[in-house]
């Protein structure tokens, strides 16, 4: 392991950019951009426009990491390159913005008010294609939709099993138990699940720690037990479908959370800017995003 990109991450300022669209939400984050789907006509055209466009917000002059920790990439983009290099090599030794990459391959059909991780065919042979690229960690997702404690169970187990697997590989995993904000129980859900992570990390025996993707909670610092952890690196928050002003002040509000945000990142940015609105768009964004994480 990286020490020098683990003291990044786990005591920096600043926060993780979530660049990692895959398949099924890359046409929606194009759409946003302002690139119509009559622009591609195969997805590895549809997966170049996306680089593209994440090349753009990689290079531009305000992601850097005076302000970002670390990025999460979609798998297609760590096998591509930035300016010559390797995306994962380019993030850190250009930018210093340690990279992680998302391995999960969608989620299953809700059972007990919840999406389970589909199976991960190949994850070890992508783990060790990852460590050889120079990717610091890993980022999975799964859903909570209502507070069933069968289901909430069987999220926080799913996603620790798979974590001790990516352990192996000697690389970090964010763990994403995404909850629902529109959820009917979502105060409910997150009760479940932080005592659930707090089980799980009872018999944690790995000497690498863990990281946390979660949804923003409807009471303030409900996570600080989490955030304080010794087995945490870091905890992280999406942005969840809130808006970003929405989602950065409830991230102000979280003592020691910092922001994980890809929608909310890209908001307002678009193909058809000049580079200088592009640029002074993206350094507002991150500026907002930045001040909210290290309130």
């Amino acid at each position: 392991m990286n020490r020098e990109q683990h003291d990044k991450v786990g005591n920096g300022q600043g926060f993780i950019a979530a660049l990692d669209q895959s398949g099924g939400s890359t046409p929606k984050a194009l759409g946003l951009y302002g690139i119509g789907e009559d622009a591609w006509s195969t997805d590895e055209e549809m997966f170049t426009l996306m680089h593209e466009m994440r090349t753009r917000i990689m290079t531009s002059p305000a992601f850097t990491g005076d302000r970002i920790l670390g990025a999460i990439l979609f798998e297609n983009t760590m096998d591509r390159q930035v300016e010559g290099r390797d995306t994962a090599d380019y993030l850190w030794n250009v930018k210093q913005v340690v990279p992680f990459l998302k391995v999960d391959k969608g989620l299953e059909d809700a059972k007990d008010g919840v999406q389970l991780m589909k199976p991960i065919g190949g994850l070890d042979d992508l783990l060790q294609r990852a460590v050889q690229k120079g990717v610091f960690g890993t980022k999975m997702r799964s859903v909570i939709k209502e507070a069933d404690e069968g289901g909430v169970t069987a999220i926080v187990d799913q996603q620790f099993e798979i974590g001790r697997q990516i352990l192996g590989h000697g690389l970090v995993p964010i763990i994403e138990p995404e909850v629902d904000i529109h959820s009917s129980t979502k105060a409910e859900a997150e009760a479940l699940l932080k005592a659930g992570i707090l089980r799980q990390l009872e018999s944690h025996d790995s000497e690498l720690p863990i990281m946390l993707k979660l949804t923003l909670p409807d009471e303030d610092n409900f996570y600080a037990e989490l955030v304080d952890h010794p087995h945490v690196l870091r905890v992280v928050a999406l942005s969840g479908g809130y808006s970003r002003e929405e989602a950065n002040a409830r991230l102000s509000r979280n003592k020691g959370v910092v922001a994980s945000f890809s929608r909310a990142l890209t908001e307002g940015l678009s193909a058809q800017q000049s580079d200088e609105e592009f640029n002074s768009t993206l350094d507002a964004t991150i500026q907002s995003i930045y001040d909210a994480s290290v309130a």
